[in-house]
C-alpha cells in the first residue's frame, strides 16, 4: 500500500522516477486512489473523448470517485452520437463533474466563419477547436489521466504508464491494454458501446475528419490519407502547467 509521497525537490523529473517506482509495487486501483487522493488530490482530471474505449477508463474512475474532473473537448464538429454516447456514459456511470472545453465563440468566427476550415487545414481546425481550449482548461492542473494507449500506434507507441508533456504528468492507466482486454473489460461489466461501433467505426474524432479504419491500427481512419495522427492535445506545445 502507499504512504504519502512528498514532492519531490528535484522537479518533474525526479518526482516522475518516484511516481513509476512507486506504481510498479501496486495494482491499477491501487495506483489511481494515491494520485486521486494523495498525490495530486485536487490538481488533477481526466481527459475523455468519450470515444469508443472511453467507458472503460470512465468506469474505473467512477467506482473510486465520481466527482473527479472529466474534461470533454466539444468542438463543435463531433458526431451526434458522441454527444448522446457522453449523456449515456454520465447517467450510467453517475458522473458529477464533467466539464465541456469548447472553443471561444469570437475565435471560431475570425477564424473558421464557414465552418470548413477541417477541409483545409486539419492541423489549423485542431489547433482552434481542440488543442488551444484544452490548453487553457488544463492549466490548473499537475496530472492528466488519458485512456491513451500503445497499441494505438504512431506517438502513442511508446507510452508508459506515466509520462511527462511540458511539465505535466499524463498518466496512462490503460497504456498496455489490448484491444482484447478492453473487449473483455466492456463485456465483463456490461458497459454500453459508443452507438457508431455497429457501423464499423474504431476511432471516433469530429465527423468531418473520422473514416472507418483503413487496415492500419484502430485510429487508422482519423485525418485519413493526411498523414495526421495526432490532433496535438496530448503532444508538446511549449508552455509548462506544473508548479515545482
Amino acid at each position: 500500500m502507499y504512504g504519502i509521497l512528498a514532492r519531490s525537490p528535484g522537479g518533474a523529473t525526479t518526482r516522475l522516477e518516484d511516481i513509476r517506482f512507486r506504481a510498479r509495487e501496486n495494482a491499477l486501483e491501487d495506483n489511481l486512489r494515491h494520485w486521486l487522493f494523495e498525490e495530486f488530490r485536487d490538481r488533477i482530471a481526466v481527459s475523455s473523448s468519450f470515444g469508443t474505449e472511453s467507458a472503460v477508463l470512465l468506469h474505473l474512475m467512477a467506482r473510486i470517485d465520481r466527482d473527479v474532473p472529466v474534461l470533454f473537448v466539444d468542438t463543435g464538429k463531433l458526431f451526434p452520437e458522441t454527444l448522446a454516447y457522453r449523456d449515456l456514459l454520465v447517467d450510467r456511470l453517475r458522473l458529477t463533474n464533467v466539464r465541456a472545453v469548447a472553443p471561444e465563440d469570437t475565435d471560431v468566427s475570425r477564424e473558421d466563419p464557414d465552418g470548413t476550415l477541417w477541409s483545409s487545414s486539419h492541423d489549423a481546425c485542431c489547433a482552434l477547436r481542440k488543442v488551444r481550449p484544452y490548453q487553457q482548461a488544463i492549466r490548473q492542473f499537475d496530472a492528466l489521466i488519458t485512456g491513451r494507449k500503445r497499441v494505438h500506434g504512431a506517438a502513442r507507441s511508446d507510452l508508459d504508464l506515466v509520462n511527462v508533456t511540458n511539465g505535466q504528468f499524463r498518466i496512462n492507466p490503460l497504456f498496455d491494454w489490448s484491444a482484447e482486454k478492453i473487449g473483455n473489460y466492456l463485456d465483463n461489466f456490461g458497459l454500453p458501446r459508443h452507438p457508431l461501433i455497429a457501423h464499423g467505426y474504431t476511432s471516433i474524432g469530429c465527423k468531418h475528419c473520422t473514416a472507418k479504419p483503413d487496415g492500419g491500427n484502430s485510429r487508422s481512419g482519423r485525418w485519413s490519407g493526411s498523414g495526421k495522427t495526432e490532433c496535438g492535445i496530448h503532444l508538446s506545445t511549449g508552455w509548462v502547467s506544473l508548479r515545482t
